[in-house]
């Protein structure tokens, strides 16, 4: 008799463990393929220089409301949350392909405002638009796209590759993304609830503007190579720094120790955090959607790293057994989880 299978939901295993489990028993055919599933972006070896190719889907009412995101900024965003991840590759991004799947409540020029944000994507970051595919959809945008880059193969910058005492850094400031979409949200039920009510961002553009149009860090990559830095571990925050944090310390068979105090965190973040009475803390945790780069470097490039703008140390990675923990200001080590966006539930 044949045993009967259980059927499980995706949401318990959630966007990683679903790539795991999907992807655990894949053997690869071609000998180019360096990386394929398990990083930012696979990477094939072509000669002189590899091949990254990395791809994202956005569907509306899950990553992304219309009410409040432009189609221009939309389109923008589409390209720059592809273009991160070849950044935290350490490569350069160099064409993309668009593929969209549009419901009839679109009209010729909305998807022409969707592409300018797309095409002032590309030109900002010296893509080309290589090639595409459109289909209809009965349920209202999808957006896909795939990013292709090159990088020297010694130059690439995997998940794994951190070293114990490490120094743990970012770019940018954390929290802003999520705190600017708590915003957008609060303002889009009161315009529900009465039309007439006017949005009200006044003192929070810069935490608006993270969320619907967010900067892959170009520059932070173009420092380090100024500098000759080669990170030894990095990965982009799009799913919360706790998360992508416990994926260095996963892929490096390390621990980690991040301070609270280092973090940092935008003025209007600390603002917007004080309005919604939350610790400010907390969403440059797990909030997500900020796309800075996490990446470690060697303890003796601390004089080095110092000296680049818009770059701080938030921490250290340590032996795996001695854990993973955040420490907030009282000195009290609180472990590190991995709460940020899991877009399976």
């Amino acid at each position: 008799m044949e045993k009967k299978r259980k059927i499980r939901q995706i949401s318990e295993l959630g966007e990683f463990g679903l790539i795991d489990h999907l992807t655990s028993d894949l053997s690869i055919l071609n000998s180019e393929i360096i990386k394929s599933v398990g990083d930012d972006a696979a990477v094939f070896d072509s000669s002189k220089e590899c091949t990254l190719v990395t791809t994202d889907l956005l569907v509306e009412g899950v990553h992304f409301n219309l009410i409040y995101s432009p189609l221009k900024h939309l389109g923008y965003k589409a390209v720059a949350v592809n273009l991160s991840d070849i950044y935290a590759m350490n490569a350069t991004p160099k064409y993309i392909t668009v593929s969209l799947a549009i419901s009839s409540k679109f009209s010729v020029e909305a998807i022409e405002d969707l592409y300018e944000g797309i095409k002032l994507a590309c030109k900002r970051f010296d893509v080309d638009l290589i090639g595409g595919d459109t289909t209809s959809s009965l349920s209202g945008l999808f957006i896909n796209i795939t990013a292709i880059g090159s990088a020297p193969k010694d130059d690439i910058v995997y998940r794994k590759g951190a070293s114990k005492n490490d120094l743990i850094c970012v770019s940018g400031d954390l929290g802003g993304a999520y705190l600017g979409l708590q915003l957008l949200e609060r303002e889009k039920k009161m315009f529900l609830s009465d039309t007439g009510v006017q949005p009200k961002f006044d003192g929070y553009e810069y935490i608006i503007e993270r969320q619907l149009k967010p900067e892959p860090r170009r520059d932070i990559i173009n420092s380090l190579k100024q500098a000759g830095i080669r990170p030894t571990s990095m990965i982009d925050i799009s799913d919360g720094l706790s998360s992508e944090l416990l994926h260095l310390c996963k892929h490096s068979d390390l621990g980690c120790k991040v301070f609270e105090e280092k973090i940092p965190i935008h003025p209007q973040s600390v603002l917007a955090s004080e309005m919604f009475r939350i610790d400010s803390s907390l969403p440059a945790l797990n909030g997500g959607e900020d796309y800075e780069l996490l990446f470690t470097v060697p303890i003796s490039k601390k004089e080095e790293i110092e000296k680049i703008k818009d770059v701080t140390i938030i921490g250290y990675m340590c032996k795996k057994d001695e854990g993973k923990y955040f420490i907030p200001r009282n000195g009290q080590e609180l472990e590190l989880k991995a709460q940020g966006w899991n877009p399976l539930l």
